[in-house]
């Protein structure tokens, strides 16, 4: 079974562009017996595979015509620019440009100076996960994939005094604006690529009428991932929804200072500044819990993103598939974070050090590095384009020094 979204003809930018044929093509297997395919409609079988809606007239006819224009209008149904999932082989594959089906903030912005650029993901992940004894930390890489394609990816580039080895990684959703959030709780990387570190909203408000937990992705694992919603009792699909708790919570007194640490309170600006309590909310330590979900009637162990910490999990329950680590492009080692490494063989250094493209290193932070060869130094540095070194701040991400 197979889910294709491909871009349009480029005079509409969603579901608009598709609008007269569907509509047209619903009121008639409306109306009329012969056989017909909904178009864009989606649906999910009772193993919770997601799988194309294809119905016939007879099992349409029963819809009101207006039910019918409302599919079509539903935003729901907007199509993101380039998205493949497929279920072959007990594995799940999800192909996809990366670009969002929603609105977004102003890219570059005065927090975050990339914009938005088509991503090449192509991912694998068992249908069914399964749960290991151990948990295993999510480390620098995407935790899941959207519904549509967006990587959630919670992590960022900051530490307390620029030292990744300081063990004080400094929180995205604290920061927000100053790192440039958008209303989806989404910023860009250097390479364009557009990622949630929180609830994505974008997704969430096609979903506002649904009643029912909403799937919003999957996880590497291959559990999936909902909204903050879900039954209460877990046990049965129905009753009231619930908002879900994480069972995090800030850690009581003062960070340590001087060598050791930032100081100051526990905030909430550090991931540090967090502590797990066994049954504190609803959620394990993962952010997840076992429990029935419209797609999975019988029951399954899913994540939850919520809207307080962790907010996208930071660790996992199974073992999470290799297609989402990130890795260096080109060939060239990166030694940092999240180390894309120097394109066409050079090295990048620094944090997240993007290297040097066509073989020149790129040291800072996060070091875009000197296009053409030549090295960039300094603190984000863009680096200096065909030879010349590049100094200043005008990173991505804004660290704060306490």
């Amino acid at each position: 079974m197979k889910i294709t979204k491909h871009k349009d003809s480029g005079k509409f930018s969603d579901a608009s562009s598709q609008l007269p044929i569907n509509l047209l093509t619903g009121l008639l297997c409306a109306g009329l017996t012969m056989s017909c395919t909904a178009p864009g409609a989606v649906a999910h079988s009772g193993s919770g595979e997601l799988v194309s809606a294809q119905k016939s007239s007879k099992e349409t006819a029963a819809s009101a015509p207006w039910d019918l224009f409302k599919l079509a209008l539903s935003p729901a149904y907007a199509n993101p620019a380039n998205l493949s999932i497929t279920v072959s082989g007990g594995y799940r594959y999800v192909k996809s440009d990366g670009l969002p089906d929603h609105s977004t903030g102003q890219f570059p912005n005065q927090g975050n100076p990339n914009s938005i650029s088509e991503q090449s993901y192509s991912f694998k992940m068992p249908v069914n996960g399964r749960l290991n004894g151990n948990i295993t930390a999510l480390n620098h890489s995407p935790f899941g994939v959207a519904i549509n394609g967006v990587v959630f990816d919670p992590g960022t580039a900051e530490y307390w005094n620029n030292d990744r080895s300081s063990g004080w990684h400094m929180e995205a959703m604290y920061l927000g604006q100053r790192l440039g959030l958008d209303w989806s709780n989404a910023h860009v990387q250097p390479n364009g690529a557009y990622h949630y570190h929180g609830l994505p909203e974008g997704i969430l408000q096609k979903f506002k009428s649904a009643g029912k937990p909403v799937l919003v992705g999957w996880a590497a694992d291959g559990f999936p991932i909902y909204a903050q919603y879900g039954y209460k009792s877990g046990r049965e699909a129905s009753g009231a929804l619930v908002k879900l708790k994480s069972s995090y919570r800030l850690k009581r007194g003062n960070r340590p200072g001087g060598s050791s640490g930032p100081g100051g309170t526990y905030d909430g600006l550090y991931e540090e500044d967090f502590e797990y309590v066994a049954n504190l909310g609803d959620l394990d330590q993962c952010n997840g819990r076992t429990g029935v979900t419209p797609e999975y009637p019988q029951g399954t162990y899913y994540y939850v993103i919520t809207e307080t910490y962790p907010f996208i999990p930071r660790c996992y329950h199974g073992t999470p598939d290799p297609s989402f680590e990130r890795r260096p492009p080109g060939g060239g080692p990166g030694s940092g974070r999240p180390g894309m490494g120097g394109p066409n063989g050079g090295p990048g250094f620094g944090r997240p050090g993007m290297g040097g493209p066509n073989g020149g290193p790129g040291f800072g932070r996060p070091g875009m590095g000197g296009p053409n060869g030549g090295p960039g130094f300094g603190r984000p540095d863009m680096g200096g384009p065909n030879g010349g070194p590049g100094l200043g701040r005008t990173d991505r991400h804004l660290t704060v020094n306490n």
